[in-house]
């Protein structure tokens, strides 16, 4: 290694730091110093609190090939979750790899409203989370709320295959998985739930390619594509979700910035009402609900 492709002469923790800060700046990476530093404590295993301490602390040559080779994958715009295998969900550790979508905290947005509008009903709450990816939100409901029952579905057996492996990390018992085309997968015995959940793709087909490269050379296409408009399969949910929905239930579903208005449109067509729009913690209007029947 040297100074010109690599750390300088000695490989101390703080040496690298800035070796790695100074690259991943000059590549144009959001956050250089904080990527820097989390995948540095992942190699090291320790806390970023112990890289403070032990700065001048030299690294062993394991040490230092295994950090060489998370900044090689992070420089080529690997999403730093799938570094790690890991990303944190409403407090809980999430394992996650190119199989699904990195969770994001705007889906947290649609954890909340769905136990906020199911409170009256906490106590046996049935639940159905659509396109449910990692799992993250189906086990989030499943966890806070213990005696509910969650059905969870996605189009991707790989998809479905990470979620599992959560509920079972997680201990999320009560959570069922099964593989289909949004509610094909949902047997009639468990209908009607009380709230129906979905974080569905919603990113414009004309769009994909503008997307950061950590999202659109990593992340799964069909857990992006949402037709021309976005709103293909946003469309079939609000459309197929009254036939399972029990009286007074609730469906939730997270859309991309700017589509609130239009999906609002299609909950009220469909006859939903109490039609409500929530903004994620960077105040963008994220997910859209209404009351059925």
């Amino acid at each position: 290694m040297t100074t010109a492709g690599g750390p300088p002469p000695t490989w101390t923790i703080d040496a690298v730091l800035k070796w790695a800060t100074d690259d991943f700046r000059s590549r144009g990476i959001d956050k250089p110093l904080l990527d820097a530093q989390v995948l540095l404590s992942h190699a090291l295993s320790v806390s970023r609190t112990q890289l403070v301490i032990d700065a001048k602390k030299p690294l062993a040559p394991d040490e230092l090939a295994r950090f060489r080779e998370m900044v090689r994958r992070r420089r080529a715009r690997e999403p730093v979750a799938y570094l790690l295998g890991v990303r944190e969900f409403y407090g809980r550790p999430f394992r996650v790899d190119k199989r699904v979508l990195v969770p994001r905290p705007d889906t947290e947005t649609l954890v909340d409203v769905a136990l906020a509008r199911t409170e009256a009903r906490s106590l046996s709450m049935r639940a159905l989370d659509l396109c449910t990816g990692s799992g993250c939100v189906a086990i989030t409901l499943a966890r806070q709320r213990p005696t509910a029952r969650v059905h969870a579905t996605d189009i991707s057996d790989e998809a479905l295959a990470v979620a599992r492996d959560n509920a079972l990390r997680l201990g999320a018992y009560n959570v069922s998985f099964a593989r289909g085309d949004l509610f094909e997968a949902v047997p009639a015995s468990l209908a009607p739930f009380d709230v129906i959940t979905a974080n569905p793709p919603y990113i414009a087909s004309g769009e994909i390619d503008t997307l950061d490269k950590d999202v659109r050379d990593f992340e799964p296409r069909l857990a992006l594509d949402g037709g021309n408009d976005g709103l293909a399969v946003v469309r079939r949910i609000v459309d197929g979700a009254p036939g399972l929905l029990d009286a007074g239930g609730t469906l939730a579903v997270e859309v991309g910035a700017g589509e609130a208005d239009a999906t609002a449109l299609l909950f009220e067509s469909r006859g939903f009402r109490r039609v409500a729009i929530t903004r994620d913690y960077g105040k963008i209007e994220r997910v859209i609900d209404g009351i059925w029947g």
